[in-house]
């Protein structure tokens, strides 16, 4: 088992399934600028760069003229929605219970006001030390600024430091920030783009962490 004093973890098809809830926002926003809605598997596979980013790709360039219409449906409703259908994926309470003793922190590129939501409403935000949302920063994940400031403040070794996540950004901002990274392979990305980027571990199960790290 690996020693580990900080861990960071996505939100976004890490510690919850929420693809229905945001699928379902999307597919409302465009009903309600008259555009046809999308299947949700193909939402999802733009989830990960942030809500302004998610909307802009499921418009296409040829819709550009309404985004901020779009984008604004959207918060609307996602912000009346947004535990519709989410749950925990299973393990996740275990494992965050199991590691209480240790600094944790939630890392996510949605905003930081669906990211408080949903984690309260889930009951778990008192799990963690810090909440860092996409539009706390003027930069996302991957960007190492996202991470730096929280091993300054815990005086975290990069190597006793570990972000799980299920998206592509996990992983990219582990390896520029010389932390560890823990692929969750059951998530909203494509577990083969996620190995592709060689994390340093690996789980089907959000349990599996506590028989990873110690």
């Amino acid at each position: 088992m690996k020693k580990i004093d900080l861990f960071l973890f996505d939100l976004d098809g890490t510690l919850a399934d929420t693809g229905r809830d945001i699928a379902a926002a999307v597919n409302y926003a465009l009903g309600a600028l008259n555009l046809r809605p999308l299947a949700p598997e193909r939402i999802l596979t733009y989830v990960g760069d942030g809500v302004g980013e998610l909307i802009r790709r499921c418009l296409g360039p040829e819709n550009e003229g309404i985004f901020d219409e779009v984008l604004f449906v959207f918060k609307e409703y996602y912000d009346r929605h947004l535990l519709d259908t989410t749950v925990l994926y299973p393990g996740v309470r275990e494992s965050l219970a199991a590691f209480r003793n240790k600094r944790k922190a939630v890392l996510s590129n949605k905003g930081h006001h669906f990211v408080l939501k949903v984690l309260a409403g889930l009951g778990i935000r008192d799990f963690f030390d810090a909440v860092i949302g996409g539009d706390v920063f003027p930069y996302k994940k991957p960007d190492p600024r996202v991470v730096l400031p929280l091993l300054d403040r815990w005086g975290a070794p990069p190597d006793r430091t570990v972000m799980v996540g299920d998206g592509r950004n996990d992983i990219l901002l582990a390896k520029e920030t010389g932390i560890l990274s823990c692929a969750f392979l059951n998530g909203l990305t494509r577990r083969e783009d996620l190995l592709a980027l060689g994390p340093d571990y690996t789980c089907e199960d959000m349990g599996e962490l506590t028989r990873i790290f110690c």
